[in-house]
């Protein structure tokens, strides 16, 4: 199995198959529009301008289970992000990435990579949303921005704790292309 084996909707609803997405490496990102982690879509679209024509894609998968931070529908959701961080990559239907009605992607995507890479800012971070979270198995995605790396050919290579920068994701990104 990998990740061309599901379909997700887009934002308007749409069905869309991930095999659209073979041969890219891709980013998938849990996102919200009201966290401190916001911030994260301006490097994101960074990412993306530099690498988009080298075969890279960013997932965006808007998640409103972490404190109620990603309010709104998709559409409002959408609009905020083009107008405040300018984002091109697409962006999909909202979903739950924990729990019983987790999105089925994100439930595969936690068994390929059942913990985050971090450094030091990222352990800090997640003691502290530890005590808000109801992240309460080791696989869960502790926030929103976590993060998981997928090869050319659908392989989950890597996750990254929601604190790891995407500028950071530069050098892994680089060398899957």
């Amino acid at each position: 199995m990998s990740i061309y084996d599901f379909t997700v909707n887009d934002s308007k609803g749409s069905a869309v198959s991930l095999k659209d997405y073979e041969g890219k490496v891709l980013l998938v990102v849990n996102t919200a529009t009201k966290c401190g982690l916001t911030p994260q879509y301006t490097a994101m679209q960074e990412l993306y301008d530099k690498f988009k024509d080298n075969g890279f894609e960013i997932l965006d998968f808007p998640c409103n289970q972490f404190m109620g931070q990603a309010p709104g529908d998709d559409s409002e959701i959408n609009e905020f992000c083009s107008l405040n961080y300018g984002t091109t990559f697409p962006r999909f239907a909202k979903i739950d990435v924990n729990g019983k009605k987790a999105d089925p992607l994100f439930a595969w995507l936690k068994e390929q990579a059942p913990e985050d890479k971090g450094n030091d800012e990222t352990k800090s971070f997640e003691k502290k949303v530890k005590l808000l979270t109801l992240a309460n198995k080791k696989t869960d995605i502790k926030w929103n921005f976590g993060k998981f790396l997928i090869d050319k050919n659908g392989n989950v290579v890597a996750r990254y704790s929601p604190a790891y920068l995407p500028e950071d994701l530069e050098k892994d990104i680089a060398e899957l292309l």
